[in-house]
């Protein structure tokens, strides 16, 4: 059985990640692919509720990171896997990129330690795909503001945080041009849809 595909959305909160997750996901199921929509931390009972805890306790940065790590085995381990080896395609809402741009950009932690969990937690497991939703600051936090009345721990967050958090998913896509695409998220919102659709076309 041929192996499904893996693609990942990554985005500061507002860049609009979460609504092209959303149409991908409709998109690829009405060409008759059988896709498996999750999200990060999450994904599966026990990531649900570490979610819960990550997005509203405050907390260590480095026990964040556990915590977001901890999600993500039992989600590579119970969701990810098994649907690739089934043949299904997998389009996550944030994955391990997420870590390495919030906690590792965003909060300061070390990348060396970041690393580390991921090659404990992902063994050889990458993303076919990853696409970055790139806004500035300004216009993501205008639309997070307009789009959430109860933002969470992480929402809540100042621009210089955001931003560094921008630059991180910027370095990421510069140091990874074979897997990872960045996208304007300025742009019209079909325009956007017909990029995605464009290159998501060329792992058919």
């Amino acid at each position: 059985m041929t192996r499904g595909r893996f693609i990942t959305f990554e985005g500061i909160d507002g860049a609009g990640k979460s609504t092209q997750h959303a149409w991908l996901v409709s998109h690829l199921r009405a060409q008759g692919r059988t896709v498996v929509a999750t999200r990060e931390p999450g994904g599966t009972p026990l990531g649900e509720k570490l979610r819960a805890l990550l997005l509203s306790e405050p907390m260590h940065l480095e026990t964040e990171a556990l915590l977001m790590f901890a999600a993500r085995r039992e989600h590579v381990a119970q969701v990810i896997e098994p649907a690739l080896a089934r043949g299904e395609w997998v389009i996550c809402d944030r994955f391990v990129d997420a870590s390495f741009a919030y906690q590792g950009g965003g909060r300061g932690m070390s990348l060396d330690k970041l690393q580390q969990l991921a090659v404990w937690t992902l063994g050889d497991l990458t993303p076919d795909l990853t696409l970055i939703f790139d806004a500035p600051v300004a216009v993501a936090q205008q639309r997070l503001h307009a789009a959430t009345a109860n933002p969470d721990r992480f929402e809540r967050e100042q621009a210089a945080f955001f931003e560094r958090v921008r630059q991180a998913y910027l370095q990421i896509a510069q140091a990874n041009p074979q897997r990872v695409r960045l996208i304007d998220a300025c742009k019209r919102l079909e325009d956007i849809n017909q990029e995605v659709a464009s290159i998501v076309s060329t792992l058919c």
